[in-house]
């Protein structure tokens, strides 16, 4: 089984939105991806959320904390030939128009903090985003 780095974040927007990002036609997450080299995790998280939603002027507020889970297959269900470890991060944005250019996440949307958790595929994904939930009035 390979290991692997990656970063994103949860970006909210000027209405208190979460950005959320499709991959593949129907899966949806949060915007991260794989750690390049000579790139630290805040840097790859800002060139994703670029990458997967259009989204390039983010004010980082504070790191969120990691997630380990495996890579999600195509099918939706855990791809056990990779095991991500994933740093995430608070972004504020004033930008609200959303242009995927990554083909692989075609999609972006922003949605109701209450509705993320039930739209993410990943159940880590769903669990590590209502455990950080709280910590975003704080600022």
């Amino acid at each position: 089984m390979k290991e692997s780095t990656s970063a994103g974040g949860v970006v909210l927007n000027k209405k208190e939105r979460v950005l959320i990002v499709n991959q593949r036609g129907s899966l949806w997450s949060l915007p991260k991806g794989h750690i390049e080299k000579g790139e630290d995790a805040l840097a790859a998280a800002k060139r994703e959320i670029a990458e997967e939603a259009g989204i390039t002027q983010l004010e980082f507020i504070k790191e969120l904390g990691s997630c380990q889970r495996y890579k999600i297959g195509l099918d939706g269900d855990d791809d056990r030939s990779e095991l991500k470890n994933i740093t995430m991060f608070l972004f504020t944005t004033s930008q609200s128009a959303l242009k995927p250019i990554d083909l692989e996440n075609p999609e972006a949307r922003w949605v109701e903090k209450s509705e993320v958790a039930e739209l993410l595929t990943h159940p880590k994904d769903k669990e590590f985003f209502l455990r950080v939930v709280d910590r975003f009035e704080s600022g």
